[in-house]
């Protein structure tokens, strides 16, 4: 007997984004690195933050979403907007929950400029690239490669 080819919306998501990226695959050990260097920043976090007022996206996950943007070579951020609604792995690395709802893009970029203004995203990507677990690399005759010892 064919099926039919009908569409209804889960009651409840089963879906564990965890199980859905591969055990090898690269963004396991970055987001590793990455979860390693904001834990650090933590106190750097706080002092930008009010106790008081309405809750802005989390630090964390907006450089976990910046980072995704520079590596995929996403052009803007709407499109990274766009990536995070149906990606199951960037939402994944980012931390966003299969029904989370993602940000308006204006938001987003309103908060980044929090982040750049106060030189934390300087000091995130310093400190990433600073890690022990990576190394720069010279490579002759083009620019510094970044290699994550295995």
């Amino acid at each position: 007997m064919r099926g039919a080819d009908i569409r209804s919306g889960e009651l409840f998501s089963y879906v564990d984004l965890e199980k859905r990226v591969p055990d090898k695959h690269p963004l396991r050990k970055i987001r590793q690195l990455v979860n390693d260097v904001l834990a650090g920043l933590d106190g750097e976090f706080a002092k930008l933050y009010s106790a008081l007022g309405r809750e802005s996206i989390p630090p964390e996950r907006l450089l976990r979403a910046l980072l995704l943007q520079a590596l995929f070579t996403i052009r803007s951020e709407r499109q990274l907007m766009e990536q995070l609604d149906y990606n199951l792995m960037f939402r994944w690395f980012v931390g966003l929950g299969i029904d989370d709802p993602v940000w308006v893009p204006t938001v987003f970029s309103k908060n980044r400029d929090r982040l750049l203004d106060a030189d934390v995203a300087k000091k995130f990507l310093t400190e990433l690239l600073a890690h022990r677990e990576v190394r720069s690399k010279r490579v002759p005759g083009t620019a510094t490669a970044v290699v994550l010892s295995a």
